[in-house]
Order: structure tokens, then sequence, then C-alpha cells
């Protein structure tokens, strides 16, 4: 964290003074240490208040004995198991095709994942039915601790670049990932901190 710091400081004093003034962020280990379960995660979260998100996986780990059901498990379930945990039709889909994708390696362990580059891991699993790159994002942040992801498409991180800056708008995401550049290879620091400048609760790894 500290040579992050003095990089981003370098780079973009602004940003730095606002480090300084915060000064380190403490990071929680995250929830999941495997990409499946996270996704099933952050499907289950999409568009969710936390806590009824967290009743329908509580739901499913029940479905399971207590943990995820394995892959090939969940796509045995039939839809009035999964209906009964609370899904809808398409977040039904999106697990099931989760579960697909990880049986057939789309999904790749965590120590695969962690020999694949970022733009590779957003290759394959932007494939998945309800994942999209921002959830992508999320979990290298968040799962894996990439050091150099900028989502540029989220508010949170555009609008705390916007009032640090003292702008008028936020930035564009194109005109956001040139500005970014000069934070390589520390962007994921950088957009931990704008996440606070922006007064935005940055998002949830269980919800990536």
């Amino acid at each position: 964290m500290t040579k992050a710091i003095a990089q981003l400081t370098a780079a973009d004093p602004v940003l730095g003074a606002h480090i300084a003034r915060i000064g380190p962020l403490k990071r929680r280990v995250p929830e999941f240490s495997e990409l499946y379960p996270a996704l099933l995660s952050a499907v289950a979260h999409q568009q969710l208040h936390a806590r009824a998100a967290a009743a329908i996986l509580g739901r499913l780990k029940a479905l399971g004995g207590g943990e995820f059901p394995a892959p090939e498990v969940l796509l045995a379930l039939p839809d009035a198991a999964l209906r009964g945990c609370g899904f809808s039709a398409s977040k039904m889909t999106a697990i099931r095709d989760i579960a697909a994708k990880a049986v057939d390696g789309t999904i790749p362990s965590r120590a695969r994942a962690l020999r694949l580059r970022d733009s590779e891991l957003i290759e394959r699993l932007t494939r998945i039915r309800g994942v999209g790159q921002w959830t992508v994002e999320m979990l290298l942040i968040f799962t894996l601790r990439r050091p150099d992801v900028l989502p540029v498409d989220d508010f949170g991180v555009r609008e705390g670049f916007k009032r640090l800056h003292g702008l008028a708008a936020q930035p564009k995401p194109k005109e956001l990932a040139r500005i970014g550049e000069v934070w390589a290879p520390y962007r994921s620091t950088a957009a931990l901190y704008l996440w606070r400048a922006a007064d935005v609760p940055k998002p949830d790894a269980k919800a990536a």
C-alpha cells in the first residue's frame, strides 16, 4: 500500500492529498476465495437489498448442506427448489449458467485464475449470462485483489473524481480511462479512494 500511495500521490497530487486525509485503508479478507461462489453471490445481489440477497443465498446454501451446491448439484436442482430460494426466473437462468460454466471450465479455479490476465478473465466471465464487465471488475478487485483495475463505468468512481477535482460533471468512462493511465499499476487502490471521495459505499465483495 505504501508504494501505491507514493505512486498515486506523485501522479495526481489532488488524489494524493485526499489519500493523506483518509489514511491507509483497512481491507477485509474476501468472503470467497473461489470465483464460482463469488459469482453466485454477485448475481443474487443484483438489484436487491443486501439483506434480501443474504436470505436467498442462505436458502441456496441449505440446499447444499450449508455450502453453495456444487455446480453439478445445482444444475440438477429443479426449478421449484430455486424458486423456493427466492430467485427470479432471470436469476435462475443466470445461476444455472454459472454452474454450467464452472463445469465446462470457463470459470477457472482460483489457482488457474491467478495465472490469467485481467483481460482474459473479463473475456471469459462475461460470457456468463447476467455477468457484465462491472461484475467481473469487482471480482478482480475484491476477490482476487488485482492491483490495477479501474472500473470506469462505476458511478462512485466517476463521482469521486468529479468531487475531488471540482468538476461540473463526471468524466465519461473513456475519459476517465485515459486520465487513470497515470495511476497504473495501482488503479485498484485509486478506485478505493475515489469511492471514499464520492461518499458512496464501495461495492461489497459479496455483491460484486
